[in-house]
C-alpha cells in the first residue's frame, strides 16, 4: 500500500478511475465537441493549456455569469477557479458588459486614445500610487515591456527573477535553479539562445542570495510577485520586502512588481496593503473584468527617465506595444470595472469569505490529521501538501503532486465545483455566496473521507 501525503494512493487511483467514468457518462455533448475539435485544433483545444485539466476530455462551457457557469450538457457549477484570476470579479460583471455593449456602437479600435484613457490613468494612479501608466493586451506583454523599459533606462542587460516564478510566457523568466545552479527550463519550447546569459535566479526569501546576485551591478530590474502564486503559494517572511527593497536600491537595480495574481490582496494590491514602493508595477487578467487588457505603471522618477530614453533613441519602432493596445473596447471595460466592480465593497465581501474558506479547509485537514497546510492572500486561498508553508520555489516544487491534485479536482468537478488546475488554488468573487463556500467545504470533506488512509 502506497501512502503519500497521508493519502492511500491505491485507493486514490481507484477513486480517480471511478470519477473518470462518471465524467464520461455525464458529458456526452462535451465528448462530441472534443472529438470534432480534434480534427482541426492542436491537442483538440484552441489553447493547449485547456487540455491540462483532470478530465478525460475537455469540458465545454455554454455560459458563465457571476460565480457560476453551465456546461454544454446542462450541468451547473460554482466556479472557484474564475479563469485562473481572469474573472476574479466574476464572469461577465454587469457594468462591464453594459460598457462593452455601449462601446461597440462607438467603435472598437482606432490606434488613438478615447476619453476613457484619461479617467482610467488617473484612477490607476490613485489606486496603486504610481503616477504614470501604459497599457498592454496581457500581463505577459506588460512584463515583457517592463523588462525592455528597465534595460533601456538603466543601460543594463540582465534581469533577476525568483526560482519557480511565473510572469506569463516571457522567455526571459524561464530560468530555474537546479541543484543550486541556473538552468533554462527544459519545458520551454523553441528557445534557441541561452537565457542564463541575461537572467539570474535566486530563491525567494533569501536576502543574502539576492544581495550577492545584485552585487555585480549589471541587473536592470528585479521582476517579482510580492508573494509567489503559481508554483503553489509562497508568502514573504516578515520584513523580507522592506530589506529586499533596500538591497535592490543599494545596487542600482529597479524593482518591478507583478500583481496579476496578488491583486487578490485588496483594491490596491499587495503593494498598497503592505507599503511596497516599486519602480514599475504590472497587473493584468482581471483589471478589465476579464476583457484582454493589462496595465503597467512607472514611478515619477522612472517615467522621466523612460521618456528621455525614448526621445534619445534613434527613430523607428521601439518594439514596445502592439496595434490593439489600449483599444477603445478594452478601455471602456476597464473604466467600468475599476469604477463599479473592483471596489472596496467588493473586497469587503470577498476577503471574509476567503477567510471562512481557509478556516474550513484547515479544520477538515486537521480532523483527518493530514500533513497539509492552507495559505491565503486576500481573496485567494490554497491548500498544499506539506505541514508548513513553503519558504521558496524549490520547497514549493517538491511538494507539488499533480496526480493527487487531479484526483481531488475531478472529484470536485463531478459535483459541480471547479478549482484551479496545476495547483490547488481557489478564489472567491463578489458573487460568491457563503453557501457556496460551505458546499465546497462539504464536498472537500467527502473527498478526504474517500481518500484518507
Amino acid at each position: 500500500m502506497e501512502i503519500r501525503h497521508g493519502i492511500n494512493m491505491d485507493r486514490a487511483r481507484a477513486l480517480f478511475r471511478r470519477e473518470q467514468e462518471r465524467f464520461v457518462e455525464s458529458m456526452p455533448r462535451s465528448k462530441v465537441l472534443s472529438t470534432q475539435s480534434g480534427q482541426h485544433l492542436l491537442f483538440g483545444v484552441p489553447l493547449h493549456w485547456m487540455n491540462d485539466w483532470s478530465t478525460p476530455f475537455s469540458l465545454y462551457v455554454a455560459a458563465a455569469r457571476g460565480a457560476r457557469f453551465q456546461d454544454v450538457d446542462g450541468h451547473d457549477y460554482v466556479d472557484f477557479c474564475l479563469g485562473d484570476t481572469g474573472a476574479m470579479f466574476g464572469h461577465a460583471p454587469e457594468p462591464v458588459a453594459r460598457a462593452i455593449a455601449e462601446q461597440t456602437q462607438r467603435g472598437f479600435t482606432t490606434m488613438l486614445p478615447s476619453e476613457d484613457a484619461a479617467w482610467v490613468s488617473a484612477e490607476l494612479a490613485r489606486r496603486f500610487g504610481l503616477p504614470y501608466w501604459q497599457f498592454a493586451m496581457t500581463a505577459t506583454d506588460a512584463n515583457r515591456f517592463v523588462i525592455r523599459w528597465a534595460r533601456a533606462i538603466t543601460g543594463r542587460s540582465k534581469i533577476l527573477v525568483f526560482n519557480g516564478c511565473y510572469h506569463g510566457t516571457v522567455d526571459d523568466v524561464f530560468v530555474d535553479l537546479v541543484e543550486g545552479q541556473p538552468r533554462q527550463r527544459d519545458s520551454l519550447l523553441g528557445q534557441v539562445y541561452d537565457l542564463t546569459q541575461y537572467t539570474r535566479v535566486v530563491e525567494f526569501n533569501d536576502l543574502a542570495a539576492l544581495d550577492a546576485a545584485l552585487a555585480e551591478g549589471d541587473i536592470a530590474c528585479v521582476l517579482a510577485e510580492p508573494a509567489m502564486t503559481n508554483i503553489g503559494m509562497v508568502l514573504p517572511e516578515e520584513g523580507y520586502w522592506q530589506q529586499a527593497q533596500a538591497i535592490i536600491r543599494r545596487h542600482g537595480a529597479l524593482l518591478a512588481i507583478d500583481e496579476t495574481h496578488t491583486i487578490s490582496t485588496g483594491p490596491g494590491g499587495y503593494t498598497q496593503a503592505f507599503g511596497l514602493q516599486p519602480d514599475l508595477f504590472v497587473v493584468g487578467k482581471p483589471v478589465a473584468g476579464g476583457v484582454p487588457c493589462a496595465v503597467y505603471g512607472f514611478s515619477a522618477e522612472l517615467a522621466e527617465r523612460a521618456q528621455a530614453a525614448k526621445r534619445n533613441a534613434p527613430p523607428g519602432h521601439s518594439g514596445i506595444g502592439t496595434t490593439l493596445t489600449a483599444n477603445m473596447l478594452a478601455m471602456a471595460a476597464m473604466r467600468a470595472n475599476l469604477a463599479e466592480v473592483m471596489t472596496d465593497a467588493a473586497y469587503a465581501h470577498m476577503i471574509p469569505l476567503a477567510e471562512q474558506l481557509a478556516k474550513g479547509l484547515r479544520e477538515r485537514i486537521a480532523q483527518r490529521q493530514l500533513p497539509w497546510c492552507v495559505t491565503q492572500i486576500g481573496a485567494r486561498t490554497e491548500f498544499q501538501f506539506t505541514p508548513a508553508p513553503p519558504r521558496n520555489g524549490s520547497e514549493a516544487e517538491q511538494i507539488l503532486d499533480s496526480e493527487l491534485e487531479q484526483i481531488i479536482h475531478l472529484y470536485l468537478l463531478n459535483r459541480g465545483l471547479l478549482i484551479t488546475p496545476f495547483h490547488n488554488m481557489m478564489l472567491v468573487c463578489p458573487d460568491t455566496r457563503a453557501e457556496d463556500v460551505q458546499r465546497l467545504l462539504a464536498v472537500f470533506d467527502q473527498c478526504l473521507q474517500e481518500l484518507h488512509a
